[in-house]
C-alpha cells in the first residue's frame, strides 16, 4: 500500500515553501523533502548507537548534490559524482553550524544527517533549503534535539531588501547574508557586502530573523503532527558532587596559572600538569582502597574541562583578565612583509600574536580560470581561494592528507571577504589565484588568511579598491546578564567561549 504523505505550506517573502513526509525513508529516524517551484532537497537525520572510548558527540553532516537534480550528466570520466566539490562541502558546513549548538551536553550517540539534491531549476540556490530541511529531518525524528530552526538568505538590489533571491539577484545584490536562528535568537550568520553601512547590516539581521518565523512555526506544528517520540540516550555528564570535587581541587592551581600572562604552549602545558596529577589524585585506586571513594577517569576529565571553562570565563567577566594577559579589547601585537618569494607572483606574511600566515598570489590568464561543474548557473572561477592547515602550524604530527572540509571552509571564507575588492574581469582581465599557508596557529587563521592576502594582492600588483583586514570577535556570557566582548581571540578563547564571530 501506497503510504500517505503529509504537506505544510508557508509563504516566506514572495514564494511559497512546502515540506513534506511520510512517503520517502520509511526506516530513517526522519525523513523530509523541502522546497520552492521546481527546487527540491531531501533530507534524513538517523541516530546509531554510542561508539566505546567516544569523548566528543560524533554529528556529521553531508550535503550530496547529485547532478540528475538539473537534467545534468557529471562531466568527469566516470560520469558520476566523485567527492563533494568546494560549494556541496560549504552547503554541508552552513547546514551543520546552526544545528551543532542544539544538541545536549553529553550526548555521545551517533548522529547523521544526510542532504541531496532532487530537483534544480539552476535559477535559484539550494543552500538555504538544505539547512531549513536537515531541521524538519531532525525535529520530526526520534533524535533528541532542541529545535527546530530556520534559515533565510538576505540580498538587497537598489536599497531593498530581497528574500532568497536569485543567483541573477545575488548577482545584482550589494548584500548577500545566510541566516538561520531559533525562535528566539540567531544561531549561525554567514554574510559577504559592498561596504553596505552598519545600519544596514542591522536592520538585514531584524528582518532575516522576522523572516524564518513561519518556517520555525510549521516545523513546530508538523512535530506535534507527525513527530516520533524522542528516544532516549544516555548523557555523560559528570554529577554534581564530582564537579564540585573536581572544582574544588583544581581551581587553586588554575588560578595560579592564570595570574600571569601565558602563550599558547605554557597555557596548554600547564593545564596538562594539573590535570595529570589531579587526574592521578583522584581517579586512581590504591592497593587496599576503596573504589567508591576515588571517580571514573572519563567524569573527571569531563569535571576537569567544566571547571576550566567556569574559571577562565570568570577571570574574564569578572576581572576582565584574559589568558594572555590582554584586556577584552586589545589585539595582539602584529608585524608584516611582503615579497619573501623572489618567483612568486606576490606574498604576504601576516603575523599577529602566534598567528602567522604566509599568503601566495599567482595571475593567469582568463583561460585557466577554474571550470564548475555543479547545479549553478556559473561555468568558470575566476578568483581562487586556497587555505591550508599543515600539523606543524599547532605542534603536531600526522599524515598530511587531501584538504579538509574545515581548510576548504577557511579558504571560502577569505575569498569571500577579498571578493568585492577585486578589479573586474573587463579592467583586470587574469585568473587569480591566492593560497594561504598557516605557519602557526593560535586562533583566527581564517582572518589572518584575510590580511596575508591582501598584502599578496598589492604585491603582485592587482589593483584592488581597497585593503581588507579581518579580526575574530568572541563573546563570554553568564546567567546573571553579564557579558564580555572580546578582540582578537586566541584558540582558548574560542573553544571556552560563546562565540566566534569572524569580521
Amino acid at each position: 500500500m501506497k503510504p500517505e504523505s503529509k504537506k505544510y505550506s508557508t509563504t516566506v517573502g514572495s514564494q511559497t515553501y512546502t515540506f513534506e513526509t511520510g512517503k520517502l525513508a520509511g526506516q530513517a529516524g526522519g525523513a523530509v523533502t523541502f522546497g520552492t517551484g521546481d527546487n527540491i532537497v531531501f533530507a534524513t537525520a538517523t541516530m546509531g548507537g554510542v561508539r566505546e572510548g567516544i569523548d566528543f558527540f560524533p554529528l556529521s553532516v553531508d550535503y550530496e548534490e547529485r547532478l540528475y537534480a538539473g537534467g545534468k550528466i557529471p562531466g568527469s570520466f566516470f560520469r558520476r559524482e566523485g567527492r563533494a566539490h568546494t560549494e556541496a562541502i560549504l552547503t554541508a558546513r552552513l547546514t551543520d553550524r546552526p544545528i551543532r549548538p542544539l544538541f545536549q551536553d553529553g550526548m555521545r550517540n551517533e548522529v547523521q544527517i544526510i542532504v541531496y539534491s532532487h530537483s534544480s531549476d539552476g535559477i535559484n540556490p539550494l543552500d538555504i533549503l538544505a539547512i531549513n530541511a536537515a531541521s524538519a529531518a531532525l525535529i520530526i525524528s526520534d533524535i533528541p534535539w532542541n529545535g527546530p530552526i530556520a534559515a533565510v538568505r538576505v540580498g538587497r538590489i537598489n536599497g531593498e531588501f530581497v528574500l532568497n533571491p536569485s543567483y541573477a539577484e545575488i548577482d545584482a545584490s550589494d548584500l548577500d547574508l545566510r541566516i538561520a536562528g531559533s525562535k528566539d535568537a540567531i544561531l549561525m550568520v554567514e554574510c559577504g557586502a559592498d561596504e553596505i553601512p552598519d545600519n544596514i547590516m542591522v536592520e538585514a539581521l531584524e528582518l532575516g530573523h522576522k523572516s524564518i518565523q513561519p518556517l520555525i512555526d510549521l516545523q513546530m506544528q508538523m512535530a506535534k503532527e507527525v513527530g516520533k517520540e524522542k528516544r532516549e540516550v544516555t548523557l555523560f555528564l559528570p554529577g554534581d558532587e564530582i564537579k564540585k570535587k573536581v572544582f574544588n581541587r583544581v581551581s587553586g592551581p588554575m588560578n595560579e596559572l592564570l595570574d600571569k600572562p601565558l602563550s599558547k604552549v605554557e597555557f596548554y602545558t600547564g593545564m596538562t600538569a594539573i590535570k595529570t596529577e589531579a587526574e592521578a589524585e583522584m581517579t586512581t585506586v590504591p592497593e587496599g582502597g576503596n573504589p567508591d571513594d576515588f571517580m571514573p577517569v572519563n567524569m573527571f576529565r569531563e569535571a576537569f574541562e567544566l571547571a576550566e571553562q567556569a574559571i577562565v570565563r570568570e577571570r574574564i567577566l569578572g576581572e576582565g583578565k584574559r589568558p594572555d594577559g590582554r584586556t577584552p579589547t586589545e589585539v595582539r601585537d602584529i608585524w608584516c612583509e611582503v615579497n619573501t618569494s623572489p618567483r612568486a607572483h606576490g606574498t604576504g606574511l601576516f603575523t599577529r600574536g602566534e598567528t602567522q600566515i604566509l599568503s601566495f598570489a599567482t595571475l593567469a590568464t582568463l583561460g585557466e580560470a577554474q571550470e564548475l561543474d555543479n547545479l549553478s548557473p556559473n561555468h568558470t572561477k575566476r578568483y581562487m581561494h586556497h587555505y591550508n592547515f599543515p600539523p606543524f602550524s599547532v605542534g603536531e604530527a600526522r599524515f598530511l592528507r587531501g584538504s579538509s572540509r574545515r581548510e576548504i571552509g577557511h579558504g571560502a571564507l577569505a575569498e569571500r571577504a577579498l571578493e568585492p575588492v577585486l578589479p573586474n574581469e573587463e579592467t583586470f582581465p587574469y585568473a587569480i589565484r591566492v593560497v594561504s599557508e598557516a605557519l602557526s596557529s593560535n586562533g583566527s587563521t581564517s582572518m589572518g588568511s584575510v590580511c596575508g592576502s591582501t598584502l599578496a594582492l598589492m604585491d603582485a600588483g592587482v589593483p584592488i579598491k581597497a585593503p581588507v583586514s579581518g579580526v575574530a570577535m568572541g563573546l563570554i556570557t553568564d546567567d546573571k546578564g553579564r557579558y564580555k566582548i572580546l578582540t582578537d581571540i586566541q584558540g582558548t578563547e574560542d573553544h571556552l567561549g560563546d562565540m566566534d564571530f569572524k569580521v
